[in-house]
C-alpha cells in the first residue's frame, strides 16, 4: 500500500510539471464523458416523455367489452351481449392485485342543445371519477364530479374543448346548463386539450358525466342492447306490429327451470365497457389473467364455456414505441462513446510523447534500483489520474450541457446517477487500456541506452 502511495505521488509530481499539457490531454476525455452524460440524460428524458405519451394513449390500459349476442344463428357483433355490470368493475378493483384503477363506462351518441346551438359529440361518456385518472386527463378549469354525485345520479357533466367551442363560443361554460336528450345537465368542469388520437378522432369532442346519470336519466333505460343494428331492429319491429290481429304468444313461454337458468332482470345496471389501468406494460399479462379468472367466476362460466366478454389492450403499440425509445437512447450513447474512444487515443499519444521526453529520467530511476514493474505502474497511474480528472470535469460539463438543452430547447431530461458512476468506471478503464502500451514501452527501456538518450 505504501509503495502504491509513493508511486501515485511520483505520478502526480510528473503531471504537475506540465499542467497545460495535462489539461489539454484530458480534453478529449472531458468532451467524451460530457457527451455520454448529456446524451444519456437527454435520451432518458425522451424515453420518459415517450412513456408518458404511451400512457396517455392508453397503452397501459385494458378495455373489457361484453361478448356478442346472437339470435337464430345471427350474430349482433361484439358488445351486443348484456354481461358487464358496475359490480364487476368494483370486484376487479377490489380483488385483482395487478390492477391500479378501474372505471365502468356507459357510452352514447345524442344531440346536445344549449340555447339556439346544438351539437352531437363524438363521445358521450358516463363513468366514475377514476376515468380521468386512468386517461391521465387533467381539467383546464372547474372540477370533476365525485363518488357521491355518481351514487345520486346527479345531473352534472364535464365538457371537452371542442364541445366548449361549439356550444359556448363566448367561453365561460361553468355553471351553465346544457340539454342532453332533453335532460338538463350543469357544466362543472372543462377538460384540457388532448388533440386527435391515433385513429384521427378528436378526443376533445367529449362530454363526461356520472355513469348513473347517463344510464338512468339520459338514456332512460335500464336494460338496453348496445348493438346499433340490433337496437334499431328491436325498436322498429315488434310482434304487435307484425301480427296486430292475434293476441297469442308467437314464442313458447319459458318454463320455471328456464327462467331460473336464464333470468332477465327488469333493472340491470349493465355497462358498455370497463376501463382498467395497470401500473406498467409488463404487468398487463398478469392483470389480464386475473381479470379473466375473476369475471369467469362472477359470471358462473363452466370449464370449456367461452368467455362472455372480451379484453383488448395496446401492447403492440406500447412495445413498438418502447423499442423506438430504447433504440434512440442506445444510438445517442453509442455516438458519445465514440467521442470517449477518441479521447482515449489522445491520451495514448500524449503518454507516448511523455515517455520519449522522459527517457533519461526513466533510465536514471532504473539505474538507482527501480524495477520495470515500478515504471509500468507509474505511467499507468499517470494515465488513470488524467482520465479521472477528465471524467470529473466531464460530469460537470455534461450536467451543465443537459441543463442548458432543457432550458434552451425545453427538452425533457432525467438525472442519471448510474451514468455518472459508469463514467468514472469508464474513465479508469480508458486509462488502463490506452495507458498500458506507453507504460509497457517505458518499462522495457534499457537503462544504459536510456541514460545515453539526448
Amino acid at each position: 500500500m505504501l509503495k502504491i502511495a509513493t508511486t501515485l505521488k511520483t505520478a502526480l509530481r510528473a503531471l504537475r510539471r506540465n499542467p497545460l499539457r495535462s489539461t489539454l490531454t484530458t480534453l478529449g476525455i472531458i468532451i467524451g464523458i460530457a457527451a455520454v452524460i448529456a446524451m444519456v440524460q437527454i435520451g432518458e428524458g425522451s424515453s420518459a416523455a415517450i412513456k408518458k405519451t404511451i400512457a396517455d394513449m392508453g397503452a397501459n390500459e385494458l378495455i373489457i367489452l361484453p361478448g356478442q349476442a346472437a339470435s337464430s344463428g345471427v350474430s349482433f357483433g361484439e358488445g351486443s351481449s348484456v354481461t358487464l355490470t358496475s359490480a364487476d368493475a368494483s370486484a376487479i378493483e377490489r380483488e385483482c392485485p395487478s390492477v391500479s384503477s378501474v372505471a365502468p363506462v356507459v357510452n352514447g351518441r345524442m344531440q346536445v342543445v344549449r340555447g339556439s346551438l346544438n351539437w352531437v359529440p363524438q363521445f358521450l361518456v358516463g363513468t366514475t371519477p377514476t376515468y380521468l385518472k386512468i386517461r391521465n386527463w387533467s381539467l383546464a378549469e372547474g372540477r370533476a364530479f365525485g363518488t357521491e354525485e355518481v351514487d345520486g345520479a346527479n345531473q352534472v357533466c364535464i365538457l371537452g374543448a371542442t364541445d366548449v367551442k361549439e356550444l359556448f363560443p363566448s367561453g365561460k361554460p361553468l355553471d351553465k346548463t346544457i340539454l342532453v336528450n332533453h335532460v338538463p345537465l350543469r357544466v362543472i368542469g372543462v377538460l384540457s386539450q388532448k388533440g386527435a388520437n391515433m385513429m384521427g378522432m378528436d378526443q376533445d369532442d367529449i362530454i363526461v358525466m356520472p355513469w348513473t346519470t347517463m344510464k338512468y336519466r339520459v338514456s332512460g333505460t335500464a336494460l338496453q342492447n348496445q348493438n346499433q343494428s340490433a337496437a334499431g331492429t328491436a325498436s322498429t319491429f315488434s310482434t304487435d306490429q307484425l301480427y296486430p290481429e292475434t293476441s297469442q304468444n308467437l314464442y313458447p313461454v319459458p318454463s320455471a327451470t328456464q327462467q331460473q337458468d336464464f333470468p332477465q332482470p327488469v333493472s340491470f345496471p349493465n355497462v358498455n365497457a370497463i376501463l382498467v389501468s395497470v401500473s406498467s406494460g409488463a404487468e398487463i399479462p398478469q392483470a389480464t389473467a386475473e381479470v379473466v379468472a375473476l369475471l369467469r367466476q362472477r359470471h358462473h362460466l363452466r370449464r370449456g364455456q367461452p368467455n362472455d366478454f372480451n379484453i383488448r389492450n395496446m401492447t403492440e403499440i406500447s412495445n413498438a414505441l418502447g423499442h423506438t425509445s430504447q433504440l434512440m437512447t442506445n444510438l445517442l450513447t453509442g455516438v458519445a462513446l465514440i467521442s470517449l474512444m477518441v479521447g482515449g487515443v489522445g491520451i495514448m499519444n500524449i503518454m507516448l510523447v511523455s515517455v520519449t521526453e522522459r527517457t533519461r529520467e526513466i533510465g536514471l530511476r532504473m539505474a538507482i534500483g527501480a524495477r520495470p514493474a515500478d515504471i509500468l505502474s507509474q505511467f499507468i497511474l499517470e494515465a488513470i489520474v488524467l482520465c479521472l480528472f477528465g471524467g470529473a470535469l466531464g460530469i460537470l460539463f455534461g450536467q451543465g450541457l443537459s441543463s442548458a438543452v432543457k432550458v434552451a430547447l425545453h427538452w425533457p431530461i432525467e438525472l442519471s446517477v448510474p451514468a455518472m458512476v459508469a463514467s468514472v468506471v469508464v474513465s479508469v478503464v480508458v486509462g488502463l487500456i490506452f495507458g498500458y502500451y506507453p507504460a509497457w514501452k517505458a518499462s522495457r527501456l534499457d537503462p544504459i541506452e536510456a541514460l545515453r538518450y539526448e
